[in-house]
């Protein structure tokens, strides 16, 4: 289920906003990312452009949490100019059966958030 909405109120995915606009700020990238697992730890990351890889920031963050052991996903944050999620952002978040997925504005205002 998809929905426009224009705050979020659990302070955990608000963290996460704030941690994925971070990263992309930090790294200059076009995408942040940062993913909560069901222990509640986080993992964050930025778009992955290399000649040989080429990941979207969600991506990335999801290949982080599985590296180290997440099965499963609480939320999952993209911060981008985009205005939708990409299907392959949208299946990667799936793969773990991500919670929610929050599609941030590079401020932090939420877009969509997409509902398990």
């Amino acid at each position: 289920m998809s929905d426009t909405i224009h705050d979020v109120h659990n302070p955990e995915d608000v963290k996460l906003i704030t941690l994925a606009r971070s990263s992309r700020a930090r790294n200059g990238a076009a995408e942040g990312a940062a993913v909560r697992d069901e222990t509640g730890r986080t993992y964050v990351a930025t778009t992955v452009a290399l000649p040989s890889l080429d990941l979207s920031a969600l991506q990335a963050a999801v290949a982080a949490a599985v590296s180290s052991g997440a099965a499963r996903l609480e939320a999952a944050v993209v911060v981008s100019e985009a205005s939708a999620l990409a299907d392959a952002d949208r299946a990667a978040a799936g793969d773990l059966k991500a919670a929610v997925v929050v599609l941030a504005a590079p401020d932090g205002t939420p877009v969509r958030v997409e509902r398990a």
